[in-house]
């Protein structure tokens, strides 16, 4: 479970991006079918994570990438 948090970190960090705001698992939103390839580890991580809980993949998955933009907004914000 803490391995995709720190992928997540990883990415961000090599990206210049400091995390926040603490990630939060998410309730199901309502959403549109979009494919995307991941690395089976990361899968695994995710599922590891999400088990048990009413959280799907791609839940999990897009709430990341909102924390992700959050913080790309933030950092933009300062950079004015």
């Amino acid at each position: 479970m803490h391995n995709i948090y720190l992928f997540l970190y990883t990415i961000l960090l090599s990206k210049g991006v400091i995390l926040l705001r603490k990630f939060k698992i998410p309730s199901v939103p309502p959403t549109t079918t979009k494919s995307i390839r991941f690395p089976n580890d990361v899968i695994e991580d995710v599922e590891k994570a999400i088990s048990g809980k009413s959280c799907t993949f791609t839940a999990f998955v897009v709430e990341a990438v909102r924390v992700a933009l959050e913080n790309l907004d933030e950092d933009r914000e300062k950079e004015d």
